[in-house]
């Protein structure tokens, strides 16, 4: 089964883009299928490339398009990146040499043979050359070329299942590439180097394709790594940003001075967080799930802190820090942060937090999406009044991600 329809997005009878929160109702969302980009995955390469193990593919992608479809059953528009870095090669000849420039390094190729690659992506149609630049391409699959067999060492030193350009398995999770704040769009830096070209077809796809046409960006990072699955849009104005493995101070302090510059924001909450696999992201400890509530990790909840950044008299000031439920409530306005934490146990807490429990997609106030695994996080919800609606997620979840990581709202109603 696939729900790729192939077909353009008419910008003209689409949703306006934008949000101002995690919760309000969700319009349009950029998702990604996974595709051959996993079936690169093997025993060697699977921690470099960050996954735990070896997805079962066609499941994954059974999982994904159910997933989609319960979006869609809820009249959220879904946007499959695919289809959109598809559309955006075919329509731009600048997007086609963007895409390309960035998979093809000199560094790893020598120049010879970075040019001759170059000029064979060139000659490609854009379904086989947007595979390429999600799948990667072993040196095997390189075309054979008498010049580059004399001329260049590397094609004569690499062994052939050895990748000339990496795949990009972690697109699956298009939250950390970018995100989207008031009418306006963030591209991030990613930390690792498995997953730094990513922004690299985002970036090309806002830039290029019809959908996006007119959005403009709210901050940019080229250096300090900031990552969207430390991003919470906790109100109106307040924004959260975890500080921990992917997600630096510096990148954290660059957001907040560009989103008062921009005047997308009024308070910025830098949370720190554990470096460590299992809490990468903010996300995966804590999400919201109402106007008012958060799902969160137990054992963090009484831990968790937050440094309060806000512009006084034209300069950004920090203090703090403070307990982070605290200083949440404090910025957004309310007189307390309803937390619903995972698991009445130490051990199932700390296995739900690992399967992502605390990693939920809000399609509207009071409604999320949630891996169907994590029995007693969503019991929990339920009882709290949070509707779940449940996806399987066996194979998606190897790569440490649930339903907030696998998505990209752009649009959802202004609270």
């Amino acid at each position: 089964m696939s729900d790729q329809s192939g077909s353009a997005v008419d910008p003209g009878s689409a949703p306006p883009l934008g949000a101002n929160s995690e919760v309000g109702r969700l319009r349009s969302v950029m998702l990604h299928r996974p595709g051959d980009e996993l079936r690169r995955l093997t025993p060697r390469n699977s921690d470099q490339l960050l996954f735990d193990g070896l997805p079962w593919v066609d499941r994954a992608q059974e999982e994904h398009d159910t997933f989609a479809q319960v979006l869609r059953d809820h009249d959220v528009e879904v946007l499959l990146l695919g289809d959109l870095l598809r559309q955006t090669i075919e329509l731009s000849g600048a997007a086609r040499m963007q895409g390309i420039a960035a998979a093809v390094s000199a560094r790893r190729l020598g120049h010879h043979l970075a040019q001759e690659l170059a000029g064979h992506l060139r000659t490609l149609p854009p379904a086989d050359l947007a595979t390429i630049l999600m799948a990667g391409m072993t040196f095997d699959e390189m075309p054979e070329s008498p010049a580059a067999a004399r001329a260049s060492l590397v094609r004569r030193m690499h062994h052939g299942v050895e990748f000339a350009i990496d795949p990009l398995p972690n697109l699956l999770f298009t939250r950390d590439s970018s995100f989207w704040i008031g009418t306006r769009f963030a591209i991030t830096t990613l930390a690792l180097p498995a997953r730094m070209r990513e922004t690299s077809l985002t970036d090309l796809i806002y830039a290029h394709h019809p959908r996006f046409r007119g959005a403009r960006r709210a901050y940019e990072s080229h250096s300090a790594p900031i990552e969207g699955g430390d991003i919470l849009l906790m109100a109106p104005g307040v924004v959260a940003v975890g500080v921990g493995e992917r997600t630096t101070p510096a990148g954290a302090e660059a957001l907040a001075r560009s989103l008062f510059d921009d005047g997308l924001a009024h308070t910025v909450l830098a949370v720190p967080i554990e470096q460590r696999r299992a809490s990468m992201h903010l996300d995966t400890v804590c999400t919201m799930v109402d106007t008012d509530a958060v799902v969160m990790y137990p054992v963090i909840q009484d831990s968790l802190s937050a440094f309060t950044i806000r512009m006084d008299g034209g300069t950004p000031t920090v203090v703090g820090p403070a307990p982070f439920v605290e200083a949440a409530a404090d910025a957004m306005g309310i007189g307390k942060l309803r937390v619903i934490d995972t698991g009445l146990d130490a051990v199932t807490a700390e296995r739900e937090q690992w399967d992502d429990g605390n990693n939920t997609l809000a399609i509207s106030p009071g409604v999320v999406v949630a891996y169907d695994r994590n029995v007693e996080t969503n019991r929990r919800l339920r009882d709290s009044g949070i509707e779940v609606l449940t996806i399987a997620g066996s194979e998606l979840g190897s790569g440490r991600g649930g339903p907030r990581c696998m998505s990209c709202p752009v649009a959802r109603d202004l609270l």
